[in-house]
């Protein structure tokens, strides 16, 4: 292939896109297209949840539940604030034992988007049921897709596209509703302070016990007289035997006589 052949169909692929994009641009003009948004009746559910501050360090927080399970919240951020006693607290705010309250409002509003496109101008040329030419105001042409079941206004008459004929002056409308859902969620934190600390104990007597020593008995005085408990018997026999050395001992003098 030549360099110049070459160059013609480089023009002529130029020349085609620049005229689809014109055509593309073109129809997006030509077709008119409306849409609106309508809401249905809205659902509102509120759910509480309650907890504890068991641990806060820096933007790390701990909250301890209502059912007992701890729940980790991690690196909280600054703009976070809950509301304790009229006044916005922020994390570096918060302290052991406060409560916390979260109130999770969501607001599910069911809506239907409806989009009219409508289109108008003479037919020229027809291809039930998939394809229609129009010649629209300007006197260009455009081809334009028949969806399924499309239905078209011929002089207040509505005909599918096997009842279009060349030159017939019909306008189409094209509607879709889409349904969607939209959610809302609406958070609110509260809390409160943790309760002061219990008061000292009220003072109580002081019971000083006195240990007193034991009394000590009464000395015994003397008896007047000594209770008569002794025996004769051994007086009796020392005088016997005083008497016995006596006789003894003069036997012996007048011996030696």
């Amino acid at each position: 292939m030549s360099s110049q052949t070459r160059r013609l169909h480089a023009l002529r692929s130029i020349v085609v896109a620049v005229v689809c994009l014109s055509c593309a641009i073109w129809v997006a003009a030509q077709v008119q297209t409306n849409t609106s948004e309508t809401s249905h009746a809205a659902t509102v559910k509120t759910t509480v949840e309650r907890g504890e501050v068991a641990y806060v360090s820096g933007n790390d927080l701990v909250v301890k539940m209502e059912d007992g399970s701890l729940r980790h919240f991690a690196n909280v951020p600054e703009s976070a604030r809950v509301t304790v006693d009229g006044q916005e607290l922020g994390i570096h705010d918060l302290k052991v034992g406060m409560k916390l309250q979260k109130t999770v409002t969501t607001t599910t509003t069911p809506k239907t988007i409806t989009t009219v496109k409508t289109v108008t101008g003479k037919v020229w040329h027809v291809t039930p049921p998939t394809s229609v030419i129009l010649t629209l105001d300007d006197g260009t042409n455009q081809q334009f897709k028949i969806p399924k079941d499309q239905k078209f206004n011929v002089d207040g008459q509505m005909v599918d596209a096997w009842g279009l004929k060349k030159g017939m002056k019909i306008s189409a409308t094209k509607v879709v509703e889409e349904p969607t859902i939209e959610v809302a969620h609406q958070q609110q934190l509260t809390g409160s302070m943790p309760p002061p600390p219990p008061p000292p104990p009220a003072d109580t007597p002081i019971i000083i016990a006195v240990m007193t020593p034991p009394a000590t008995p009464a000395a015994e005085t003397a008896p007047a007289e000594l209770p008569k408990t002794a025996s004769d018997l051994p007086l009796i026999g020392l005088l016997g035997l005083t008497s016995l050395g006596a006789a003894l001992a003069l036997r012996l003098i007048r011996r030696s006589i």
